[in-house]
């Protein structure tokens, strides 16, 4: 038996509030153009701005794939300012034609739990920070996703995609953990995809070599034996993956709408005729 969760009315409704009801559908969330720092004004009306996009965080349960712009936009509820509200306007453009979506939930006999993780490396023009993401499924059903800027500036792409494999790895272990609870039993260790070969040598290799030099001193060194910790012991398993199919490009930076078209329907958010 399959199901379609999805927030079709809410949706709607965020539409009707924004007086976008009727507006423009648009096919991406947000503009893949180079992002730039320039002077902005303040959005007349912040108030409106944090209510919308408070709404829009819970349109996130089940619309993972607006995730990674919800995430962004919402890092200046403290100030907007005229372009992060154009930046709303172009996420209720793309969900106006996209109410219909949903997660499409499948029946499997698969137990198994497997993740794709990923970092996009300095992509923050702000500060320079990285946005690190991952989506975690469960048999053929995505079940937890996470976009979200790294705490500390990565000094290489290694080390943000090794922030982005241990948050992945936490979230994998929680779940094996509640299934575990719920008498589900693991039929074998979670495989992670990562498309960074660096970060994924370095989760197997027990010796630090010139491409981490600087973990080590760093507060990144937890995570490192942590994920290590895992992989030695089975419980996970890293595995090397081309970026053309990391799914979780999705959750980390903007993408052209053909390749964001194809990722959306593989992590399972289709309208009901496509599902």
């Amino acid at each position: 038996m399959d199901l379609m969760l999805r927030q079709h009315k809410y949706i709607l409704d965020i539409l009707t509030r924004a007086g976008m009801l009727s507006c423009k559908p648009v096919d991406t969330h947000i503009s893949t153009s180079k992002a730039t720092v320039l002077p902005n004004p303040l959005f007349s009306n912040a108030t409106r701005f944090c209510q919308i996009m408070g709404a829009l965080k819970y349109l996130t349960f089940t619309s993972s794939d607006i995730c990674f712009v919800v995430n962004r936009v919402c890092q200046f509820m403290y100030a907007p300012t005229d372009s992060h509200w154009a930046a709303v306007k172009r996420i209720l453009r793309y969900l106006r034609g996209a109410a219909s979506h949903g997660l499409h939930i499948t029946c499997s006999s698969s137990f198994a739990l497997h993740g794709f993780i990923d970092a996009d490396w300095v992509g923050s023009v702000e500060d320079r920070k990285s946005t690190g993401g991952y989506l975690v499924f469960f048999g053929q059903t995505p079940i937890s996703w996470k976009s979200g800027k790294q705490r500390t500036v990565a000094r290489s792409s290694t080390e943000a995609e090794y922030k982005a494999l241990a948050d992945g790895t936490a979230e994998i272990i929680r779940l094996q953990y509640l299934l575990t609870d719920l008498q589900i039993p693991s039929t074998s260790a979670p495989i992670i995809w990562c498309d960074n070969l660096g970060a994924t040598y370095v989760s197997v290799n027990p010796v630090f070599h010139t491409r981490t030099k600087h973990v080590e001193v760093d507060y990144v060194e937890v995570d490192y034996y942590f994920v290590r910790d895992r992989v030695a012991k089975k419980e996970i398993q890293i595995h090397f993956i081309s970026s053309d199919d990391q799914l979780a490009n999705v959750f980390t930076k903007p993408l052209l709408t053909s390749s964001f078209t194809a990722f959306r329907f593989k992590f399972r958010v289709d309208p009901p005729h496509s599902a």
